[in-house]
């Protein structure tokens, strides 16, 4: 049974939000120049002498007709998400217990997860149709999600035995780099991005680790002053995300603790009386009944069910009699509901120093806004 989002998608909304601003870069690439128009620029291009070190090879590309970006550049990027996941295997305990698998009687009615994050992006060209690049993130999320706790009665009914509030925050430090293979025509580009991250979570047992891939196709229009343009361009945003994922949190930290003793008290006896319906019904049966296929299998699911929900909120019963130190584990996989999205973008370039550019990711479950500014300079 496959679950959107439980308290620590959060985590994972995390590390969607500074895993997409990993794609995040002024938009430069090493454009052919092209045209009878451009014959004067063509023949200053090949006649200059290139006068940086990189990117290697810069000098041929240079005398071929290519008209370089400078091969320095650091941006600052900002990006807001909403996303959603798809949770697998997912085991719950209390206080450092056991963990159970609550796969079956958990169920989500609703959850929304945002996230918000800065990052650091250094670059270099290191060859003319190269860019390489580091990552510096950090990042914080919000997710609030409604979920119940479900059990079956005799007639095979699942019914509600206790309904939980969450919400959590965490904060994050993300280290990585990327690779940016790209090449423009007559102001045509195409960009296929590729990174990979590592990002230190306090409530994670281990660095989460994440790819994001993200092709790029677009078009330049050059302005009335040197230098200045704008681009406009789509695409798409593929993110993978590890997929198992072990860790801790404080249980007042996600659940809102006020009143809830009295609500898993009666849960106890919801999952008590409905054991107890089962167990009268099933001794009801004949013999040849109980060996009836269909009588056996929701025995045993009601059973299964019903042990499920009984660990769990004995579990948590237990938690709350220590509250300022009670604590929820977990495991699970996990990943995102669409690993696709579509992108469409913009940039302003003001000259070849200066550019600001701005992104929207959209369809599917998952949407992004990008907003960078970049310097670049020669090396």
């Amino acid at each position: 049974m496959k679950l959107k989002i439980f308290t620590t998608c959060c985590l994972f909304s995390l590390l969607l939000c500074l895993t997409g601003q990993n794609a995040t870069y002024g938009q430069v690439y090493s454009d052919k120049v092209v045209g009878k128009k451009n014959a004067d620029v063509i023949d200053s291009l090949k006649a200059a002498p290139y006068p940086y070190a990189l990117p290697i090879y810069g000098k041929k590309a240079a005398a071929l007709g290519f008209n370089l970006p400078y091969s320095a550049g650091i941006g600052v990027n900002y990006l807001w998400q909403q996303s959603d996941l798809v949770i697998n295997n997912l085991q719950v305990g209390f206080n450092y217990g056991p963990l159970h698998n609550v796969d079956e009687i958990i169920r989500f009615n609703n959850a929304t997860s945002t996230a918000s994050g800065w990052n650091i992006r250094p670059d270099i060209w290191l060859f003319p149709f190269l860019n390489v690049y580091g990552i510096l993130a950090k990042a914080s999320p919000s997710t609030a999600v409604d979920f119940g706790i479900y059990v079956p009665d005799a007639d095979g009914n699942w019914s509600n035995v206790l309904s939980m509030n969450t919400k959590a925050n965490f904060q994050a430090s993300t280290l990585g780099f990327g690779l940016t293979p790209t090449i423009g025509v007559g102001g045509g580009w195409m960009a296929l991005d590729v990174n990979f991250t590592w990002s230190d979570i306090a409530e994670l047992e281990k660095p989460a680790f994440a790819t994001v891939f993200g092709p790029r196709l677009g078009k330049s229009f050059k302005l009335k002053k040197p230098e200045r343009n704008i681009a406009l361009w789509v695409g798409g945003f593929r993110l993978h995300l590890n997929s198992g994922t072990t860790g801790s949190l404080q249980l007042n930290e996600v659940i809102d603790i006020s009143g809830l003793q009295a609500r898993v008290d009666n849960g106890i006896a919801k999952v008590g009386s409905s054991q107890q319906q089962v167990d009268t019904w099933w001794s009801g049966l004949t013999p040849v009944e109980q060996k009836n296929p269909v009588n056996m299998a929701k025995y045993e699911t009601a059973n299964r069910a019903l042990d499920a929900a009984g660990t769990f909120l004995n579990g948590l019963d237990e938690a709350l009699n220590d509250d300022k130190h009670a604590t929820v584990q977990y495991s699970l996989d996990k990943r995102p509901k669409d690993m696709w999205n579509f992108i469409i973008g913009s940039q302003f370039q003001y000259n070849k120093h200066w550019m600001v550019r701005c992104e929207y990711g959209f369809l599917g479950s998952r949407k992004q806004v990008i907003a960078g500014l970049q310097y670049r300079f020669g090396l």
